[in-house]
C-alpha cells in the first residue's frame, strides 16, 4: 500500500462510524493468534457490512467463512432481538476460540449460531430463507455456494461475495492458481447471470454486492 494510500485510508476511518471496543480486541487477538490476519474484515469493511445490512432489516444472516468471528459481529449489529445470523467455518481448531468470542460479545453475540464443518454440507440442512449472504469461504467453490444458496435467498436478498478482484489476480488470464481461477469463474458467471443485479465495490480487495431478481 502506497504512503498516500495509508494516508487516506487513516482519514476514511476518523471519519466514520468508531470500531466499537469489543471488535478492536477481537482485532487484536486475531494478530495475536491467527496466522494469516490480513484475512480480518476491519474497521472499514466491518462498518460497511453493518449498514448494507441494516439497509436490508435482515431477519436471518448467512455467512460463509467465520474465520475470528468480526465480519458475523459487524453484521449481528443490524439483526433485531429475534435475528439470527448463521455463520459457518470449516476449522475446527477455531470452534473454542469462536464460541468464546461470541460469548463475550453479548447481545449481538447471542444471535450468531456457529456451525463447523463444509458449507456446502451445511447449506442444504439449514431450514430457513435469508435475507442476506455474505461468501467469505474457499475460493475455488464460489460458483458451488452460489448455486448452494440460491434456493435459500429470498426475492430481493442480496449475497456479498467478498475478495472478487482477489488482490488484482483476476487480471491474470493465464493463472493456474486454483482460488485465482475459481472467482474468475464466479466473477464471469455473476456478470452474465439474469437473475440477479450486480455491481462490484472496489473496496480492499474487491466485494461484489448480488440482488436476486
Amino acid at each position: 500500500m502506497k504512503a498516500n494510500d495509508v494516508q487516506l485510508e487513516e482519514y476514511i476511518l476518523q471519519h466514520i462510524d468508531r470500531e466499537p471496543d469489543f471488535l478492536k480486541k477481537l482485532t487484536r487477538d486475531t494478530n495475536l493468534y491467527t496466522l494469516k490476519p490480513r484475512m480480518l474484515s476491519g474497521h472499514l469493511q466491518g462498518r460497511l457490512l453493518k449498514m448494507f445490512c441494516n439497509m436490508m432489516s435482515p431477519k436471518n444472516i448467512l455467512e460463509i467463512g467465520t474465520f475470528t468471528g468480526y465480519s458475523a459481529l459487524c453484521m449481528a449489529e443490524a439483526l433485531p432481538a429475534d435475528g439470527e445470523l448463521h455463520t459457518i467455518e470449516i476449522n475446527d481448531e477455531m470452534e473454542d476460540f469462536l464460541l468464546n468470542v461470541f460469548d463475550e460479545a453479548g447481545t449481538d453475540g447471542a444471535k450468531v449460531k456457529l456451525h463447523i464443518g463444509d458449507a456446502l454440507d451445511i447449506i442444504p440442512s439449514l431450514d430457513l430463507t435469508f435475507d442476506v449472504v455474505f461468501m467469505d469461504g474457499n475460493k475455488r467453490h464460489y460458483v458451488q455456494y452460489l448455486d448452494a444458496v440460491y434456493p435459500k435467498l429470498k426475492k430481493g436478498g442480496v449475497i456479498i461475495a467478498d475478495n472478487t478482484l482477489w488482490d488484482g489476480h483476476v487480471l491474470e488470464t493465464d493463472s493456474k492458481d486454483a482460488q485465482t481461477v475459481g472467482i474468475m469463474k464466479f466473477n464471469d458467471l455473476v456478470a452474465s447471470d439474469d437473475r440477479f443485479e450486480k455491481v462490484i465495490v472496489p473496496i480492499r480487495d474487491g466485494m461484489t454486492l448480488i440482488r436476486k431478481l
